[in-house]
């Protein structure tokens, strides 16, 4: 009665494995080895590729049209249905995008995609994304699980053993993938439509955390906005979020000079100047920060104000070095030559090293000459 009761609970043990088992880890098929490459565009959104990379092997001449047939095929396994080539070996070649981005100009949603390709002989090619990317290779393609079709271009490319995906263009709001295999390349451009709204909508976020207990970064996300002409009203509260905010705020140079960039932005030009001058007389303002600030201001063409705010420095530190150097930009880029000469000779007295002699000296020639020496 005992044995068969511990036969009888081992057959049962027995059975539960059976209906758990795993498969045991070995070498892919064909050593088609997983790869998997992410490319960021900026600091926010990625593009991760994962896929099986098979080699040539000696085929040379015999992959394009051969092992990876011209347009849709029979790949005798599945529903028999006509299907594109997996793009890579084994299971779905997958895409994932962090974020919404445009494919070759088209919209496609954040998510993760099985990557296909219908490949021509001579022609384009036709790059499908497709939403069932859990599938195994292309045996179970079904055209209405498309999410998106676009076109490409293939190249000429050198010699690649080993299919591989490479990210050959990397921009800040961009990037192109490329396959590469055998001789051949081929390119899909991918691009963020909205870069520089997501990151405001995530400084919007990090504000509202720990970072937003340092006015450096109220002030940086103000800037940021500044520069790139966006989000400017909530611009301007976040500079002056940077000057005020309690327990955090700081009334400084570099806030106040925030602040003046984010009024001019709106066009609020004499509020603007107002708080240029307040920048200036802060504790914290040196000679050297605010004749930055001039020249910044005069790279943005800003030439009245620039010369306001080198007259302001000249006044505050009583024509210390590069106060005269300053005045000397100022007047001449609002094409007073006389008087920028003036005070060009007077900064090369003042001039501390050779760079800095040596640039006044050219300065100095162009204004004799009657030249702008910006």
């Amino acid at each position: 009665m005992r044995n068969h009761r511990l036969f009888a609970a081992i057959a049962a043990f027995v059975g539960c494995l059976s209906l758990t088992a795993q498969s045991i880890t070995l070498p892919p098929s064909g050593d088609n080895q997983k790869s998997a490459i992410t490319q960021y565009m900026g600091a926010l959104a990625s593009v991760t590729v994962t896929y099986n990379s098979p080699d040539v092997d000696g085929r040379e001449g015999k992959i394009w049209g051969e092992l990876v047939p011209y347009g849709l095929t029979d790949l005798g396994f599945g529903p028999r249905r006509p299907a594109p080539w997996r793009a890579g070996a084994n299971e779905n070649t997958t895409v994932a995008f962090s974020h919404d981005v445009l494919v070759e100009g088209k919209p496609l949603q954040a998510g993760v995609y099985g990557l296909h390709l219908i490949v021509t002989a001579n022609g384009p090619w036709t790059a499908i994304f497709s939403k069932n990317h859990t599938a195994w290779g292309s045996y179970f393609y079904r055209p209405q699980d498309d999410a998106l079709r676009v076109e490409i271009t293939p190249e000429a490319a050198e010699f690649h053993e080993w299919l591989s995906y490479e990210f050959t263009n990397r921009e800040p709001d961009a990037c192109t993938l490329a396959l590469f295999w055998e001789k051949i390349k081929a390119p899909i451009r991918i691009a963020l439509p909205n870069a520089k709204e997501l990151y405001v909508t995530e400084i919007r976020r990090e504000l509202e955390n720990a970072p937003g207990f340092q006015w450096q970064n109220w002030e940086a996300a103000a800037r940021y906005c500044i520069n790139n002409k966006i989000n400017l009203e909530e611009a301007l509260q976040w500079a002056e979020n940077a000057i005020s905010l309690p327990f955090v705020g700081e009334a400084n140079f570099s806030t106040y000079s925030t602040k003046a960039m984010a009024l001019h932005a709106l066009n609020r030009n004499d509020e603007s100047a107002a708080a240029l001058k307040l920048a200036i007389e802060q504790p914290t303002a040196t000679a050297n920060a605010v004749h930055q600030l001039g020249r910044e201001l005069l790279g943005q063409g800003r030439k009245a104000d620039a010369l306001m705010v080198f007259q302001l420095n000249h006044q505050r530190f009583s024509g210390a070095w590069p106060t005269e150097v300053g005045l000397a930009r100022g007047l001449s880029a609002n094409g007073q030559y006389a008087k920028a000469l003036q005070h060009a000779r007077r900064a090369l007295e003042q001039a501390p090293d050779d760079l800095n002699r040596n640039s006044l000296r050219a300065m100095i020639a162009k204004l004799e000459a009657g030249q702008d020496a910006n």
